[in-house]
């Protein structure tokens, strides 16, 4: 079955022939996890991804209904299979999801983490060319740096909460007379964390907390598309218990270029011609992301014919292969013509053995006309 919706095939995805054995779903799976976790490729954009797409893969073909839908219908027949959106999951979630299968690796856990933070950036088509590194500034809520995040005074302690007893959990007993049973809610005294802060940081007043500047360098890869975002690790704000920070997605908006649109990889560039210069043909001077270049227009061209200087456009975020510029153009008629342009134009209708309409006459002289009837 071909994949549909722009999607690779799932069997193709995880290496696998389509009469693959459940076992064997598994280990592949765990193969392709493995070699593209983005933790071991240093936070790879295209790695990440493959790892994404193999989730997504492995969620399909290891459930028996799911996947004989796919069998038989392709990505269309999932449609309403209820699938997880793994393009917006975090890694740590995705193995959470699978961590029967990881053993060891990846923890297996979904550990505390903290809150991702996103902030804009703007580019111009020809840093989108590039590639650019940026400075990026913004304010996060950052551990206290007088108590580091304890929130108590620094040399005082933090003692055992009373009403929990340390636990950080209390068992409370549902109304109506207990019709609901007993019910285990974290401490309403400590917060659910076991200890109290006898003695408040000052800087922080026990929060633990503190609103920070921060200043990062973030490399945005050339080829990105507007409405994408490069995520920078470890940026976001630390967890509750401080040992994980969430991520910093920089969201990249690319500034309107004067003469140059883009479509996917190719730039498109509007040139305008006069009856003449598409008819006779002409050299122009065409604008692109680095200057200009020369195209040579041929007599004859047609209003709306696209031109193509290869290899000119912008790169393709994963391959690097650069796209083209295509110059499409418009004959542009002119509004007014002098008494010669326009006995030019009606001698050149006569060889071409068209009919034009005749000179214009004063709208009362057609007037005058018409009620002494000599109106032809």
């Amino acid at each position: 079955m071909p994949a549909t919706g722009g999607k690779r095939d799932f069997y193709e995805v995880l290496g696998i022939s389509r009469d693959a054995s459940a076992e064997a779903v598994k280990k592949a799976y765990r193969r392709s996890a493995h070699k593209h976790h983005p933790d071991r490729n240093d936070g790879n954009p295209e790695s990440e991804a493959k790892f994404k797409e193999a989730a997504e893969a492995y969620e399909v073909l290891s459930d028996p209904a799911k996947r004989q839908q796919y069998d038989q219908f392709g990505h269309a027949g999932l449609g309403g299979a209820g699938l997880h959106d793994f393009n917006h999951m975090q890694t740590d979630d995705i193995f959470s999801m699978f961590s029967d299968i990881f053993g060891g690796f990846g923890g297996g856990r979904r550990r505390s983490r903290g809150t991702d933070l996103q902030t804009q950036v703007e580019l111009t088509l020809a840093e989108v060319a590039e590639g650019v590194e940026r400075s990026i500034e913004f304010n996060r809520n950052d551990l206290c740096e007088g108590c580091s995040g304890t929130g108590a005074a620094r040399g005082s302690d933090r003692t055992t909460c009373t009403t929990c007893g340390g636990y950080g959990k209390v068992e409370q007993t549902g109304g109506m007379g207990s019709l609901f049973g007993r019910v285990i809610t974290a401490c309403p005294a400590c917060h659910g964390q076991g200890t109290l802060i006898t003695t408040p940081c000052s800087d922080c007043r026990g929060s633990g907390r503190a609103t920070k500047r921060r200043l990062v360098n973030v490399q945005i890869p050339a080829g990105i598309h507007d409405g994408q975002a490069v995520r920078v690790r470890g940026e976001g704000e630390p967890s509750s218990d401080g040992a994980a920070r969430g991520d910093l997605h920089c969201y990249v908006s690319v500034k309107a270029h004067p003469f140059l649109q883009r479509h996917q990889n190719d730039l498109v560039c509007a040139m305008p011609l006069s009856f003449t210069q598409a008819t006779l043909g002409v050299n122009v001077e065409v604008p692109t992301l680095t200057g200009k270049a020369d195209l040579k227009i041929p007599a004859g061209t047609q209003h709306g014919q696209m031109f193509r200087l290869r290899g000119i456009g912008l790169p393709d975020l994963r391959s690097g292969r650069k796209g083209d510029e295509l110059v499409q153009v418009f004959i542009e008629i002119p509004k007014k013509l002098n008494k010669k342009q326009q006995q030019l134009l009606r001698d050149f209708a006569e060889t071409e053995d068209v009919s034009v309409l005749p000179e214009s006459k004063g709208f009362f002289d057609k007037v005058m006309e018409y009620i002494s009837g000599d109106e032809k």
